[in-house]
């Protein structure tokens, strides 16, 4: 099976010499990163089997954020996070997107364009929330920033999980809603203006072009169910890459000796079917490098009753929907022992024993300029 470290470790040289000078610290960071995750270059350890006298190699992870190997438990361990901010109310997911014409500002200026989105979406439904007409009370957020499409396409948007009503401080009650949570038309309009505001304040204003302004804005509203099933639906969106290995069909050699072709398969939106996408290899590149995120920026983020400041109020509101009953009464509390820690065991593949680390490996120190691993 081809993966996306077979890919960089043989073409991300290539894609770096042709397009070094144009390449963001993020971008080479991330191709080499995942070339040599689980290699001899990233060192590891030696493990043995004392009974079939089997010797077995550890590598260590990139544990790069945008490496498909280094991401697989993650999303579960965000998910039992989160179960203590669970609302027991119906969910919404809000969905803010970018016009096309503001797409390449984007893709050139992602740490300026990926904070507006955040902060002009938050600012437009908490507004909104707060007028008497609609909620008329604080609402919460928690919003994750999504830049591709199936086929890997550059479609920045971001996604907010919003439970179904807002919290009245002055009259201290819960304001529900169950089968409309905004008028979207209303959201869209104060997102653009929110947005052209902001953008008016830098030095790219003067290069927007002024088609993008009269044009309607995409948010979209829909139920997602419970707290529970939304926050299901949710996790992968923070944790998955732009593309996994399973999603690679093949990687096809030039007989003439140029460069090959990687054929992957996606599933457009709205159909069952999967379908196959076939590009140059350094396009293949090109298309996953536009969704590596800039250094230490937060893709998920929490606004009103979610936000770190406001956990009190948070408590008070789960409070008052889930009223904790009273316990039930007992004579004497039975006495309960423990259960005893798990101890994960690396195991021999031939004999199901467990192995016995020997020593480690160090990372190699660079002999030449390559960073491939030997």
């Amino acid at each position: 099976m081809v993966t996306l470290a077979d890919i960089y470790q043989q073409y991300g040289p290539a894609y770096e010499a042709a397009f070094g000078d144009q390449l963001l610290p993020s971008h080479r960071q991330a191709i080499r990163a995942i070339g040599q995750c689980r290699t001899a270059a990233l060192g590891g350890h030696v493990y043995l089997c004392d009974t079939c006298e089997q010797t077995q190699y550890s590598y260590h992870s990139c544990r790069n954020r945008h490496c498909p190997q280094c991401q697989g438990d993650k999303a579960a361990q965000w998910l039992a996070r989160q179960e203590e901010m669970l609302l027991p109310t119906p969910y919404f997911m809000l969905t803010f997107t970018l016009p096309a014409e503001l797409r390449p500002f984007a893709r050139s200026h992602q740490r300026l364009f990926y904070n507006l989105l955040f902060r002009a979406s938050a600012e437009a439904t908490q507004q909104l929330a707060q007028n008497p007409r609609f909620l008329g009370g604080d609402i919460g957020l928690v919003g994750v920033l999504h830049t591709w499409g199936r086929d890997l396409a550059y479609h920045p948007h971001v996604h907010y999980l919003v439970p179904a009503g807002a919290w009245d401080g002055q009259v201290w009650r819960w304001r529900r809603t169950r089968r409309f949570f905004l008028p979207v038309k209303a959201l869209s309009l104060l997102f653009r203006a929110k947005v052209r505001d902001a953008l008016r304040q830098t030095d790219l204003w003067g290069q927007i072009p002024p088609a993008v302004w009269p044009k309607p804005w995409v948010v979209h509203c829909k139920r997602v169910g419970s707290g529970q099933r939304a926050l299901r639906y949710l996790a992968p969106y923070i944790f998955r890459v732009a593309i996994t290995n399973r999603r690679i069909v093949s990687l096809n050699h030039d007989p003439a000796g140029g460069l090959p072709t990687v054929t992957f398969r996606f599933r457009p939106s709205g159909s069952r079917h999967w379908r196959l996408c076939t590009v140059a290899v350094l396009e293949f590149i090109r298309r996953f490098l536009q969704h590596v995120l800039p250094k230490g920026f937060v893709k998920v983020r929490y606004y009103g009753l979610f936000s770190p400041g406001q956990r009190a109020r948070l408590r008070q509101v789960i409070a008052w929907l889930r009223p904790t009953p009273s316990p039930p009464k007992q004579e004497q509390p039975e006495e309960t022992v423990p259960p005893a820690p798990t101890i994960w065991l690396r195991r021999c593949p031939l004999c199901g024993l467990p192995l016995r680390p020997v020593h480690s490996l160090p990372k190699p120190l660079p002999v030449s300029s390559s960073w491939l691993p030997p």
